[in-house]
């Protein structure tokens, strides 16, 4: 099948709008009235003239995609199709997907991948490169297209028709001719269906893994020589029982494959699921991870589903790594209108197991404990993973899995079929106008199977067949006959050209049945429609061809590796050298020296040196963060090769932020405070000061010294009659009085001052660790003689909340 489309590397928008716009002849012509799919700017298509109201689209035709889904997968490839029911039709279309909003003014205005399936049905617009129209204007009942998902983060997709029957244009602003898909949530990628599957018989699958994790697509830190995919393992399986699923807990199976690569485990707990599971999904490891197709064929196994047994699991790790895999979970192939998906294509992302807190490839093991929860990674998990991305960007997918269905057993009992080549069983190929000059006004039945021919011998018979006048749409233009006959003999004394088999498309080659030597692939399609006369399809369905991995299989051979793939040729103009190489995976039996080459050199010819103007190096690695914590700046250099010519203006220097670990923050504290005064005016008491805490210790900063300090202190003796040894009375101080209660008040001292009663405690200035509360004394009113200009205010402090934070 031929594969045509748009590509859009980069989409920053959150929706995106995907209009099927079916039209006629007149839908490239006539005039501009009313508002216009997308303005004549950049694709110059204009309304049809004569727009006919809305009847009743929704029993007349039928938009679909495939599966009926409500959320797409980013980067996954749907089957869009119109189809109507006989005597319905319509005459051409146009397909093109903007983004919300836009209207096709610039080719920025347009996102997403179509394939086109039929060439002789439709094409690509020269008028409007990314739509997709019809290849000639005539009498059609389905059309079928396939559509690749945006990338992550596009958010809702909404899908529009317009159909145009004979010259009039059917309206797409509401209707049944409108879907809307919103992104899948990775985190609910993996809930089990609600619903039942209500399919009949059973489906088989292939599924095929095609690695996409190399130094190219995941250059930062890419571990060159141990890269591979561990065997991959799953089954198919009820909704009784999961492998794996985001937000749930590793078994010790997952965590096998995941540490270890090893699936043994995870057959074992697989298998003790007795009927809950139909089929064990497994295929070999993958040394190295990535090589190209023509030289390692991509990985597959087969296995069957039924009603009971209708999901998909699987996962595969990544090695080397800490727990990190790709897979599926749960994946439903059964539709909504009891049929088997056909075809299913997925990308990957990797995922967390939950059982090693690893951030690089090759961290060494840490086991998370406590053990935590599968989780999808990301491009901001931590600054040294492979994946990080500063700017917290999606990341390119690490693989994409296909599934096919490549047959189906036991009686299929889906009313509606299920993609639209299940369609082409039930519908007769479509009659063009110029065959029997049928008029547009007359609506026919399809043509019944012809019958027995009326000679049993060699002579010259005749046989009928026969279809149904539904509908005269104008009474006066008469509508031709309703049967058909033509000449026919008996059986065998003709060869009659059989009628054709429709046939899908070949399947993939399956792995080579061997190891070492020359061995078997295959690869198979299926009869999509039989002959219309029963006969039985000759063309073959399966084809095997030879094989050879590793050609000497001796005792005194050794086991290699495939090549890998050509190194950069070793100049950037002229003539160079470049080399590939394979690793021996396992020596010769007999202990004898190798001799199979592990390395090839050929010569290379790149750009006649005279003919460049300015040649870069590539890119040198990243530096070291210019900071050891915190937020910091590294930079990468490139040289010109080119001596002699002007300067390049291409950029020689590049840089970046680059995230290292939290620096420690360490505690700070003001200057001591001066000492207070005594709390006694005679006798023993103590006096304290206090420093502030100006900034807590953060990341495991060095902690907070003591923020408090007493010392003692004794003014003079007391008297035991309360007289100070200086003669003066001394002010008696009454026990148990607690903090916040106001001492009795002061009599009136030998200076003639008068002193208010004491206040209340003040606030602890810290809840804990040590504060000070202190309370004042005042003046209230100072005597006449001069002695009162010496009265003052008295204060007391005490320490309070000395326990530990």
């Amino acid at each position: 099948m031929l594969t045509m489309g748009l590509h859009t590397d980069k989409l920053f928008f959150q929706c995106l709008l995907l209009i099927v716009v079916p039209f006629g002849t007149g839908a490239l012509t006539g005039s501009t009235a009313g508002r216009l799919p997308f303005r004549a700017r950049y694709c110059r298509i204009q309304d049809s003239p004569n727009p006919v109201t809305q009847r009743d689209v929704q029993k007349e035709i039928q938009f679909r995609v495939e599966g009926d889904p409500e959320t797409y997968q980013p980067g996954s490839t749907y089957r869009v199709s119109v189809y109507t029911s006989s005597p319905v039709f319509f005459r051409g279309f146009v397909l093109v997907a903007l983004k919300e909003g836009r209207e096709g003014d610039v080719p920025g205005d347009f996102a997403g991948n179509f394939k086109i399936i039929d060439e002789d049905d439709t094409q690509f617009m020269n008028a409007c490169p990314p739509a997709v129209t019809e290849t000639v204007p005539r009498r059609r009942t389905r059309i079928q297209v396939l559509w690749t998902a945006p990338p992550s983060g596009t958010g809702c997709v909404i899908l529009k028709a317009r159909i145009t029957q004979k010259k009039s244009v059917l309206p797409f602003e509401e209707g049944s001719l409108i879907r809307k898909l919103c992104e899948k949530d990775p985190l609910q990628a993996t809930q089990n269906p609600l619903q039942d599957c209500c399919s009949c018989g059973t489906a088989k699958y292939r599924l095929t893994f095609y690695g996409n994790w190399s130094e190219k697509v995941h250059p930062k830190d890419y571990p060159r020589r141990a890269n591979h995919w561990s065997a991959l393992i799953g089954a198919s399986h009820s909704r009784k029982y999961t492998l794996w699923h985001y937000g749930g807990y590793a078994s010790e199976g997952v965590r096998q494959v995941a540490e270890l690569g090893s699936p043994v485990k995870m057959e074992e707990e697989i298998r003790q699921k007795g009927d809950d599971v139909m089929t064990v999904i497994k295929t070999k490891a993958q040394w190295p991870a990535w090589q190209p197709l023509n030289i390692r064929a991509a990985p597959s196994a087969e296995f069957s589903v039924d009603s009971a047994r209708h999901l998909m699991s699987f996962l595969t790790m990544l090695g080397p790594s800490p727990d990190w895999n790709v897979g599926l979970s749960a994946e439903n192939l059964c539709t909504r209108e009891c049929g088997w998906v056909q075809r299913l294509v997925k990308d990957l992302l990797p995922w967390d197991a939950g059982t090693d807190y690893g951030v690089t490839y090759e961290s060494p093991n840490k086991p998370s404990v406590p053990q935590e929860r599968i989780r999808p990674l990301s491009s901001l998990d931590h600054p040294q993973s492979p994946f990080y991305d500063p700017q917290g960007g999606p990341i390119s997918p690490l693989a994409r899995v296909v599934v096919e269905r490549i047959a189906r057993k036991g009686e299929q009992c889906n009313a509606v079929p299920d993609t639209v080549d299940d369609i082409v069983a039930d519908i007769a190929p479509e009659e063009s106008e110029e065959e029997d000059g049928t008029p547009e006004t007359c609506i026919y039945s399809n043509w019944s199977p012809w019958s027995a021919c009326s000679s049993s011998t060699c002579d010259t018979g005749r046989r009928m067949r026969q279809r149904m006048l539904k509908a005269q749409l104008d009474t006066t233009v008469p509508c031709l006959h309703t049967q058909d006959f033509e000449a026919c003999m008996g059986p065998g004394c003709k060869e009659e050209e059989p009628s054709p088999c429709m046939l899908s498309d070949w399947i993939s080659w399956s792995a080579c049945s061997v190891t070492c030597g020359m061995g078997m692939r295959s690869r198979e399609r299926y009869v999509k429609q039989f002959p219309e006369d029963g006969s039985i399809c000759k063309e073959p369905t399966e084809e095997t061809e030879k094989c050879v991995v590793n050609e000497h299989c001796s005792p005194s051979s050794c086991i290699v590796t495939e090549w890998v793939v050509w190194e950069s040729c070793s100049v950037s103009c002229g003539m160079g050298m470049r080399r590939k190489s394979r690793m021996m995976k396992m020596a010769a039996s007999d202990g004898s020296k190798c001799q199979t080459d592990l390395e090839e050199v050929e010569k290379c010819m790149m750009p006649e040196c005279d003919a460049l103007s300015c040649m870069l190096s590539p890119w040198s690695d990243w530096s070291h963060c210019s900071v050891s914590c915190g937020v910091g700046v590294r930079t990468r250099q490139r040289m010109q090769k080119t001596a002699g010519h002007t300067q390049c203006e291409e950029q020689l220097e590049q840089a970046e932020k680059c995230m290292m670990p939290e620096c420690h923050v360490d505690c700070m504290v003001s200057e001591w405070s001066h000492w207070s005064e005594c709390n006694k005016s005679c006798g023993k008491g103590h006096m304290i000061r206090t420093r502030m805490v100006k900034q807590e210790p953060q990341f495991n900063g060095v902690p907070c010294p003591k923020t408090v300090q007493r010392e003692k202190c004794k003014i003079r003796k007391c008297s035991r009659d309360g007289t100070r040894i200086d003669g003066k009375q001394e002010v008696p101080t009454r026990r148990g009085n607690k903090p916040g209660r106001q001492s009795p008040s002061v009599p009136e001292d030998n200076t003639g001052c008068k002193m208010r009663p004491w206040s209340s405690w003040s606030d602890c200035t810290r809840p804990c660790g040590g504060g000070v509360q202190e309370r004042v004394m005042e003046v209230k009113k100072k005597g006449r003689g001069s002695q009162s200009r010496n009265c003052k205010n008295r204060k007391e402090i005490r320490t309070c909340n000395v326990h530990l934070c």
